[in-house]
């Protein structure tokens, strides 16, 4: 199936000059969610130890994805929002800056883990958790993405640990 065709794009979100892409058609059929789904799962069964998740929306397939493999599920979230202790580490995005954070019993030693989002733009977010997976002597095996921005360069600013998405717009 052709997923650029069924994600929306909503122009001057969330501010004027800005093409918004919008995953949630793809997540409202379940066919289309499915295969979603296992595209990751075929690409990572046997790679890697854990999936980390960003939030939000990296949740959404970074559970799944987790209990389709059988592996532990980690999450970064935003400050704040986790309860025990934590490793963060703050970084900028587009339209500011902002701190994501990870348990510090998240992931084991030398896990090897999939760093997983719904969108790669400009990679700060992605970044940062590839920071925070290194501050639990974990490694980034790859980063996923089901859309990424190519022409905003967040590849570029992840390597060099590997991307790979099921979509790419050049512009």
């Amino acid at each position: 199936m052709d997923l650029k065709a069924v994600i929306r794009t909503v122009p001057d979100f969330p501010e004027p000059g800005i093409s918004f892409k919008d995953i949630t058609p793809l997540l409202s059929d379940p066919e289309v969610f499915a295969g979603i789904g296992d595209a990751f799962a075929e690409r990572y069964r046997g790679r890697v130890d854990a999936v980390v998740a960003i939030e939000s929306r990296g949740f959404i397939v970074g559970a799944p994805l987790a209990r389709d493999l059988g592996l532990p599920l980690a999450v970064a979230r935003k400050k704040g929002k986790l309860p025990f202790d934590t490793y963060e580490v703050g970084y900028e995005l587009e339209y500011g800056s902002a701190v994501l954070e990870i348990h510090t019993d998240a992931l084991a030693p030398g896990a090897r883990t999939v760093v997983i989002d719904d969108l790669l733009a400009t990679g700060g977010t992605a970044s940062a958790v590839i920071e925070l997976v290194g501050k639990l002597d974990a490694e980034v095996v790859e980063c996923a993405f089901i859309v990424d921005l190519a022409f905003l360069g967040g590849s570029v600013r992840l390597a060099p640990v590997p991307c790979y998405s099921l979509i790419s717009y050049e512009e």
